[in-house]
């Protein structure tokens, strides 16, 4: 049966012993696939992991991506997606589950990660509207782990030794290079160094300072002696309560920077859509005039990106994409007015705004969430940071 398994099935149940149908040649298999695929589609009986399944089969006997998107109306990326997660063990696992091709083709990114498919696979199942920022924090945490990788490996190569901990005064084992004197009390150098400490910044940021470790044994000396004159300085470690909140500010900080990426997706797949969003001249009249900053200082590159342009790299001074595209296009300037006032609410969103939330930010936010946006925990503290305590705790 090409077209009408329904009836077929509805027939055989009410016990009819005849149908109507009109009996034509075999079509060939792509041809055949193709017709119950778009017919199915059209009549919103194939799950996800069908679809998946059809292409796949479609792919085996030779048909590209494009003209499998081409014969079934869909997106290329979203075929493309697909048939990457029928490709791996655990997207195929997931669509087998009943996850949609998305959620598969994150779980086939990790896959081979247990942690990383473990915390996915939990918010999948509880929390499935922070999928997309759960995975985009994984992708950037699995981008800083290879980053601090390559720096120890790299000082590693280089003869250093790892330490814990170094300071800058006569107390310490370990004593940082600007802090010692050589046996002949001329400064130390970085070429003095035989190790090296490794540290992260509240902006996850990973830098390595140089080290003398065992500088007593080694003749040197240090320039400074521990004193604090009477000061308010911290003497010693920080406490646990001190580091539980350094962890929370820089945790928060990377789940800002995450979300940074997800919100501008969203606001790039927005406008790639062929109607504007709805109340969008109130959004950019709004910001106009009660946010000028986002129209004199957005980033043109950003909202390039937004709004889809296609542009070059330049190192000319002033370049600006954003006014390329709008110059050499008369088609869709709404689209080019949100992106560009988008990209300004953007440029004053910084990783740690979350701890000063500003009514600029919320404005912005709210209006992304009306449009079918989901905020991020760090992005839920500025938009609860307008509401009412009571309300604030209720939510």
């Amino acid at each position: 049966v090409l077209m009408g398994q329904r009836r077929t099935r509805a027939a055989v149940e009410a016990q009819r012993t005849e149908i109507p149908v009109m009996i034509i040649d075999s079509p060939e298999e792509a041809e055949r696939i193709v017709t119950q695929v778009v017919e199915n589609i059209q009549r919103a009986e194939l799950t996800e992991a069908d679809e998946a399944d059809a292409y796949h089969q479609l792919s085996l006997i030779g048909v590209s991506a494009a003209a499998i998107a081409k014969k079934t109306g869909r997106k290329k990326t979203t075929v493309e997606g697909a048939l990457k997660a029928k490709a791996s063990g655990a997207g195929s696992a997931a669509l087998g589950r009943g996850w949609s091709i998305e959620e598969a083709l994150i779980m086939a990114e990790f896959e081979g990660d247990e942690e990383a498919t473990a915390e996915l696979e939990s918010v999948i199942q509880d929390e499935p509207d922070q999928l997309f920022h759960v995975a985009q924090q994984l992708r950037d945490e699995r981008e800083r782990a290879a980053a601090l990788d390559a720096l120890i490996e790299g000082l590693k190569a280089e003869g250093k030794a790892i330490v814990e901990d170094a300071g800058n005064y006569g107390d310490e084992e370990n004593l940082f290079v600007s802090a010692a004197n050589r046996a002949d009390g001329e400064p130390a150098t970085d070429e003095d160094a035989n190790a090296a400490y490794v540290s992260t910044n509240y902006r996850g940021e990973h830098t390595a300072k140089p080290v003398i470790a065992g500088w007593k044994e080694l003749g040197f000396t240090a320039k400074y002696e521990r004193y604090d004159g009477g000061s308010n300085v911290q003497k010693g470690p920080m406490t646990d309560e001190q580091k539980a909140e350094r962890k929370a500010l820089i945790a928060n900080n990377k789940a800002a920077e995450s979300a940074t990426t997800v919100r501008r997706e969203f606001v790039k797949n927005l406008l790639a859509k062929k109607q504007a969003p709805k109340g969008w001249q109130y959004f950019t009249a709004h910001a106009l005039t009660h946010h000028p900053e986002t129209a004199s200082g957005y980033d043109g590159k950003v909202a390039a990106e937004m709004v889809g342009a296609k542009s070059e790299e330049s190192d000319r001074w002033g370049w600006n994409p954003l006014r390329d595209h709008v110059a050499k296009s008369t088609t869709r300037p709404e689209f080019s007015l949100i992106a560009l006032v988008c990209a300004g609410y953007e440029k004053t969103i910084a990783k740690d705004s979350w701890r000063s939330p500003s009514h600029t930010h919320r404005d912005y936010l709210n209006q992304l969430v009306l449009w079918g946006y989901t905020a991020s925990e760090t992005e839920q503290m500025i938009i609860d940071s307008g509401k009412p305590v009571e309300e604030t705790e209720a939510a």
